[in-house]
């Protein structure tokens, strides 16, 4: 077989990537057509719906389901494994009892004739507040990274009175100290489409509609509770409204569905609620620090010294003391760690995991060291590039954080922290923030075929979380064969295709592009097998040009698309191709950058935020459609501010209760809250020769730090924890007047 070899073209050769293309499924999901898993309704199917647990922490005391039994419409009740008589609940919200009814009106009745009652204990809620958490025995095992200053060998002084003496010394060597606390608590996924299924068992197979980011991957929970072959399994999932990290598996109520589909017999509809879906679907950790940081008069960072805490839940954890300090890292340093556990549900995976957080603990201290030296945070940033750790280059960030300046207008914009004008009592700030991600591709299979008539089609089990996979997908089969993307049939969203990887760790086009452009690229070699007869040219003198493949040199010589699709004979030309994650590929790469400015204006009387305008300066390697990855990063922003300014889960600290679980309660950012937003897409020639790396989680890390900064940079007073709300920006300008 001739071998074309896996490359992307060049810039001045490719005609479809990098380019503004619509989204192929934009029109079916703008007029309705699109259907998600709430939409699938199958003939005599069963409405689920559950007692939840109402207390952040109880024992079950009392738990008759035979009066939910006896309601008209009632098919089924089961009581979930970690629930019973006895059983001991650790959240709000926790699901004990599904069940299954004819409509959803016979099934909430069922849930409210269960007799159910349960003895309180005791509860804990607050992981800001350290010591209280120490004192009610909540905290775990401090964790502290090996610092990196060394002991000499042989050393026998005490290792904390050691470090202790020395860190003590390095700081004595800095000119100038800065000490800070800074504060993200717990936020929801806060997906629009709940968790959920609707599902069929028949004939001894299952077949689940799931809202899911893994839709090759979640085949084998289902069948593993149901002990039936994965083979036995399909799971279906064409459109999902959103995900964020919260929809890797299916779920317990998942598997409730699929057990309640068996032993009824019935189709099951079990779609979480709201409140449900707030208190039990997903959240992110929270994450406290003190941090003293010491550096040169130029603000050249020197030492590190910080203790974090934080929760992921009733197991404690909380933010990774990995991944602080956050990519700008001081030559000394030491970081310790403090896990808390709270009546709440666990953590989940949340859009770059531990990345905004450790964003926010870290680069709000590096912009309060500007403010103590008077000098511009822009500086800082650009003085301190050199103690980047990152899989991104530093030149790159320096370029990045010189574009943004220049897209924001620093030069005329910028003030020192506190000293801008006044509007009345209205003032203005800009705040600096950077990020690094990983976006290594995952491991993908695609099927592809060649039908005589010239039809492509392509088969790939894997996802499109609203981020535009199948464009992307389209867009490479489109690119390689010389065909437009109208031309080309992009099959995802089953997990009887082939496999690939779930959605997660911004992993998916680089994912989907390697295995499409590697089935294209070994079907064209075979096509070009077929067809050099009869253009009278060996195969590695072809090459495919707009809707033809011709002779390199000689236009003249060549072949319609169709024409040479109909040498295949009688049968498709089919091919196989896949990549493995890790693996070396001039289709893809990982590590990338990006830096994020906020202008912010602030009202000292009120307390209230509003963004001005905010510059997202992003790399990616290769673009593939830059009309889908802009949105992308317009996306992650708008989602930024939401954690920077409004979300924060609240619980009651005497009950445990979720108290904001409602979209009418839990606040999000609505379309005049978000100001102006500018994107930038940085792909300059050695970026794009990179390939294809994951964008979609990297621009969600830097707003809150961003925002933050620009809101002390306004103030001239930081406003320590977020979001930032109007209470908090009043209270912190009370206590730095001295009336806290």
């Amino acid at each position: 077989m001739a071998k074309t070899g896996y490359a992307w073209p060049s810039r001045e050769k490719s005609r479809l990537l990098g380019k503004s293309h619509d989204r192929i499924d934009g029109l079916v999901k703008a007029t309705g057509e699109a259907k998600y898993t709430y939409d699938v309704n199958l003939k005599n199917q069963l409405i689920v719906k559950c007692l939840s647990a109402p207390f952040g922490h109880l024992r079950i005391t009392k738990l008759d389901t035979a009066p939910a039994k006896e309601i008209p419409g009632v098919v089924e009740v089961l009581v979930f494994p970690h629930a019973g008589v006895g059983k001991e609940i650790q959240w709000d919200g926790e699901l004990l009892v599904a069940v299954a009814a004819e409509s959803e009106s016979a099934a909430r009745e069922g849930v409210q004739a269960i007799r159910f009652d349960y003895e309180k204990l005791d509860v804990f809620t607050n992981e800001e507040d350290l010591e209280a958490a120490k004192a009610a025995g909540r905290t775990m095992r401090t964790r502290s990274s090996e610092p990196t200053t060394e002991r000499e060998p042989g050393d026998d002084d005490d290792e904390d009175e050691f470090y202790e003496a020395e860190f003590k010394r390095l700081f004595d060597q800095c000119d100038v100290v800065v000490e800070g606390f800074y504060g993200i608590p717990v936020i929801t996924h806060c997906c629009l489409e709940p968790h959920g299924s609707t599902l069929e068992y028949k004939d001894g197979k299952l077949r689940v509609y799931l809202s899911t980011q893994n839709v090759s991957g979640t085949d084998d929970g289902f069948a593993k509770a149901l002990e039936m072959g994965a083979d036995q399994v399909e799971v279906i999932c064409q459109y999902i409204g959103g995900g964020f990290g919260s929809k890797f598996s299916p779920g317990y109520w998942g598997i409730a569905a699929a057990r309640l589909a068996k032993s009824t017999g019935r189709p099951i509809k079990f779609m979480l609620d709201r409140d449900q879906e707030l208190k039990i679907a997903g959240n992110r950790p929270s994450g406290y620090i003190k941090v003293r940081l010491g550096a040169d008069k130029n603000g050249e960072i020197k030492v590190w010294d910080s203790h974090q805490w934080g929760t992921s839940g009733y197991r404690g954890g909380g933010v990774s003391d990995r991944v602080v300090p956050y990519v700008i890292q001081a030559p000394s340093r030491r970081v310790r760690a403090t896990p808390i556990k709270v009546n709440a549900m666990q953590a989940a995976a949340w859009r770059a995991p531990n990345h905004p957080q450790a964003c926010v603990m870290t680069q709000c201290a590096l912009d309060d060291l500007a403010a103590r030296l008077g000098i511009s945070s822009l500086d800082v940033f650009l003085r301190n590039v050199k103690h980047i750790s990152s899989r991104q280059k530093q030149e790159v960030y320096a370029a990045e954080l010189k574009r943004a300046a220049e897209l924001i207008d620093w030069k005329s914009k910028w003030h020192p922290h506190g000293k801008g004008p006044a509007k009345g009592s209205v003032v203005e700030g800009l705040g600096i923030a950077l990020h690094t991600w990983g976006g290594t591709a995952n491991n993908s299979e695609c099927r592809l075929r060649i039908y005589p008539d010239g039809g492509v089609e392509s088969f790939c089990g894997t996802q499109d979380l609203g981020t535009g996979t199948r464009t992307v997908c389209a867009l490479v089969l489109a690119e390689t064969f010389g065909l437009n993307v109208e031309d080309v049939r992009v099959n995802i969203g089953d997990s009887k295709y082939p496999p690939s990887g779930a959605s997660g760790g911004s992993t998916t086009v680089g994912a989907v592009c390697e295995s499409h452009r590697r089935a294209a690229q070994d079907a064209l070699a075979r096509l070009f097998e077929t067809v050099a007869p009869k253009l009278s040219a060996k195969p590695d003198e072809l090459e495919v040009g707009v809707g033809c493949i011709r002779v390199k040199g000689k236009p003249d010589r060549s072949l319609s698309w169709r024409e040479a699709c109909a040498l295949l004979g009688l049968k498709p030309l089919e091919v196989t191709a896949s990549h493995k994650r890790g693996a070396a590929s001039p289709l893809s790469d990982e590590g990338v950058g990006g830096v994020q400015i906020a202008h912010v204006a602030v009202d000292r009387d009120t307390g209230v935020v509003r963004m001005k305008q905010f510059v997202a300066v992003q790399d990616m390697g290769l673009i593939v459609n830059r009309k889908t990855a802009t949105s992308q990063v317009h996306g992650a922003v708008i989602m930024g501010i939401a954690y920077a300014l409004f979300e924060e889960r609240i619980l009651d600290p005497s009950t445990g209760q979720f108290v904001n679980a409602e979209l009418a309660d839990y606040k999000l950012p609505r379309i005049g809250d978000v100001g102006e937003i500018v994107v930038d897409l940085y792909e300059p020639e050695d970026q794009r020769a990179r390939g294809v790396i994951g964008l979609g989680e990297p621009p969600v890390i830097s707003p809150g730090a961003a925002i933050s900064n620009a809101v002390c940079n306004a103030l001239g007073v930081r406003v320590p924890v977020l979001p930032l709300t109007p209470k908090r920006v009043l209270d912190a300008i009370r206590q730095a007047n001295g009336r806290g």
